[in-house]
């Protein structure tokens, strides 16, 4: 991913922050008064004001100095989605078997994290490519694997076996992790007037997601 800092965008304010996926969905009204609905993304989108998260000047400071140290929009990061972190729902415990990543053939030995959103009307699959350094689970046909098994690319979110470990063919290969959202400022400027602070006013601080 080209300009990216892997670091992550302060945590107190991004746990504070509003917003999340976004899509784009045409709709044409017939002449007979149905309408007709085309998907312009295939994929959603995050977008987030971290300004929402802002609760104090010394939060506000951390936010100018890590506008700074990106350049504006130039550099993306890591940002704690405050809602959708982890492979699991919120307030449950990371598990080898969350999230199925793939089904091994006995040669690929590279799978990338997956996070599958469905219910029984549907579902949809997302590529995750930030996971947290350590906090990767793996299994293979429903058993946890060693660590020393497998290696975790926490920039990208690949997950790679070693040579003697890759999965047999139809064996299931399943995950659990955390994971951080890869951003970008969707602004060039940060306007601060102390005065609307001080009364409650809050800077809007809009991030992007930025697809791989």
């Amino acid at each position: 991913m080209n300009g990216f800092h892997e670091v992550r965008f302060p945590l107190r304010v991004a746990l504070g922050s509003s917003g999340g996926p976004v899509r784009r969905t045409d709709i044409v009204n017939l002449s007979n008064g149905r309408e007709q609905r085309n998907q312009r993304w295939r994929d959603s989108r995050r977008s987030y004001d971290a300004g929402s998260g802002v609760r104090s000047l010394a939060d506000l400071y951390a936010v100018l100095e890590f506008f700074e140290a990106r350049r504006g929009q130039l550099y993306g990061f890591r940002f704690r989605d405050p809602v959708d972190m982890a492979s699991c729902a919120p307030g449950g415990t990371v598990a080898a078997t969350d999230q199925i990543i793939g089904t091994g053939d006995g040669v690929t030995a590279a799978f990338q994290l997956l996070k599958t959103y469905q219910d029984a009307g549907g579902g949809w699959t997302r590529r995750i490519v930030k996971p947290v350094q350590g906090t990767v689970l793996v299994s293979v046909a429903g058993v946890a694997v060693s660590g020393a098994a497998y290696a975790v690319d926490v920039a990208t979110g690949m997950v790679s076996f070693a040579a003697g470990h890759v999965p047999g063919f139809g064996a299931l290969i399943e995950a659990g992790y955390e994971f951080d959202v890869p951003v970008r400022f969707d602004i060039d400027r940060i306007d601060v007037n102390l005065a609307h602070f001080d009364a409650g006013r809050i800077p809007t601080i809009p991030l992007t997601e930025i697809l791989a």
